[in-house]
């Protein structure tokens, strides 16, 4: 082992989201990173003398914000609350690690987008988002290119994982009890597994890359949420047994870009990072996944 003055100190916020706990598991493959992983209740990054005195006490060289609102149909209802985490905490925490000189990492989304596109989306391309949960995020894209020098912003679409709730352990309950399913084709995009998103992120920072800027990152192809749904059900031998229909009218209070499909070569070519195919990455998500 190396000289500890050359460990990588690590911030990892919201570390009880399902981002969070991906990158606990992938912290075990990088023993050069040192992380102190903090819940919203150790450190409430939506005030900026809490995050200031966290940062005098402690010393960091990378802060990872895994902290987000993401609750795409309550974000309607709940502007100010999507905008206080998604833009304005985010803020606090551009401010605290730019101070400090820390490289912040945050997550943003396919969702900044409106869907028009017909084509795998650029990290230059417009962002007209259409829904509250976009431009809360976009928001807090915005804050941290005004105000920090050293960041990555990667956007992601439709993260899963075996941990917490999402669309893969949605399905799986319902196939379980097996209740009919009803899923939508009107949105193209997606599925990205949060464990390789995770192992990215701290790629990134065990390579020291210096490449700052706005990235994309998501698994590799594309299919509908009711393409998602049946690969689930075909994977785990569910399919036969599940009543599974598709529909292209989906009431949902939240406008949801049709097309959000994420262009990954600018984060293979200049991070070096792979992306492998969805389908191939769910597979050893269901290995870990337990139905609870």
């Amino acid at each position: 082992m190396g000289d500890l003055g050359d460990m990588k100190k690590i911030l990892v916020t919201g570390a009880n989201g399902q981002l969070g706990r991906c990158i606990k598991d992938a912290a075990a493959g990088f023993p050069e990173l040192e992380f102190v992983f903090t819940s919203k209740e150790e450190l409430d990054i939506e005030s900026i003398g809490l995050l200031r005195d966290f940062f005098r006490k402690n010393t960091f060289n990378y802060c990872i914000n895994t902290a987000a609102y993401t609750n795409v149909e309550k974000a309607e209802s709940e502007k100010d609350r999507a905008f206080a985490i998604n833009a304005e905490a985010v803020k606090n925490l551009a401010e605290t690690c730019n101070e400090n000189n820390v490289v912040l990492l945050h997550i943003s989304t396919d969702y900044v987008f409106d869907g028009k596109k017909e084509s795998p989306y650029l990290e230059t391309d417009s962002t007209p988002p259409l829904n509250v949960y976009g431009a809360s995020k976009l928001k807090g894209e915005q804050y941290i290119q005004e105000i920090c020098n050293s960041f990555f912003i990667f956007r992601t679409s439709w993260l899963y994982s075996q941990y917490g709730h999402n669309f893969l352990k949605t399905i799986l309950k319902y196939a379980e009890a097996e209740k009919p399913l009803t899923i939508t084709t009107e949105q193209t995009g997606t599925p990205t597994n949060a464990n390789d998103l995770a192992n990215a992120l701290l790629q990134v920072i065990a390579q020291d890359s210096t490449d700052y800027g706005v990235y994309h990152y998501s698994n590799q192809g594309e299919t509908t949420w009711f393409g998602f749904a049946e690969e689930i059900l075909r994977q785990t031998e569910k399919l036969k047994d599940t009543n599974l229909a598709k529909t292209n009218h989906y009431r949902t209070f939240a406008a949801r870009p049709e097309y959000s499909v994420l262009d990954n070569t600018k984060t293979h070519n200049k991070l070096k990072l792979k992306q492998i195919d969805w389908r191939e990455s769910l597979k050893s998500v269901l290995k870990k996944t337990v139905i609870n």
